[in-house]
């Protein structure tokens, strides 16, 4: 397998993890609007959440897609990618639910970015 195609694979691994996010998110947040009596019964009542489910199934995903390009590419390569996750979930945060985006926030995220570019030329 060519190395852009492993890159394509860890940006489809990173992706499903930031959409897991995003799921969990969304799933957590209808669930606390419920308000559960007692704990036991909000742990229940979480865990069969469309979204949670989904957002499982998508970590369940990301991690196949992971081990598959760790079997194939250096760690050290692979592993900075990880980062461009905090992008795409705060961008997905800041787009999709409303979350606040400071300047600083988005000054990080350049960085990050950068970051990701350097190394993927490396």
């Amino acid at each position: 397998m060519t190395r852009t195609a492993l890159i394509g694979l860890i940006l489809a691994s990173v992706a499903l993890n930031a959409f897991a996010q995003i799921l969990l998110r969304i799933g957590a947040r209808s669930a606390a609007q419920s308000g559960s009596a007692s704990v036991l019964a909000g742990f229940a009542e979480l865990a069969f959440r469309p979204a949670i489910l989904a957002g499982l199934a998508c970590y369940g995903f990301s991690l196949l897609t992971w081990l598959y390009v760790l079997g194939r590419i250096e760690v050290s390569f692979a592993y900075p990618f990880l980062a461009l996750g905090f992008v795409l979930v705060a961008l997905a945060g800041w787009q999709l639910l409303g979350e606040p985006m400071s300047p600083a926030r988005a000054t990080g995220i350049g960085i990050i970015l950068v970051g990701v570019v350097i190394l993927a030329r490396s």
